[in-house]
């Protein structure tokens, strides 16, 4: 899937797996989040994802020429999650639409699971 956007010079057009991988930086930078998660539908398992799999636990759809992300996350325990999902809906949005142009109009979080950080 593609994302387009125009400007006084042309067209631009942005794959939405770059998109997405904008979207994982700028999540992993956010206190709170351990990785992305990878949920297998056949065996119900959730996996955490290394930093170069995190597209695999992003969604991209792009309706209207807005942006809609879907993020499968693993956060860290003892935070607490409303707090982390806000700052993570805050800082994807400010980057995503920084660097591409192109309006987000929802970030959805589903927190697939816990996990201690030694």
């Amino acid at each position: 899937m593609k994302c387009r956007t125009n400007n006084r010079m042309g067209e631009i057009t942005i794959d939405s797996d770059v998109v997405a991988k904008l979207a994982g930086t700028a999540a992993m930078e956010c206190f709170g989040i351990v990785g992305m998660a990878s949920v297998s539908v056949k065996d119900g398992l959730v996996k955490l994802l290394m930093k170069d799999n995190l597209t695999h636990g992003i969604n991209v759809t792009i309706e209207d020429d807005k942006l809609t992300i879907d993020f499968h996350v693993i956060v860290a325990y003892g935070v607490s999650i409303a707090t982390v999902a806000d700052n993570l809906i805050e800082n994807v949005k400010y980057k995503v639409e920084e660097l591409t142009g192109i309006e987000v109009n929802h970030i959805n979080i589903y927190v697939e699971g816990v996990r201690v950080i030694d």
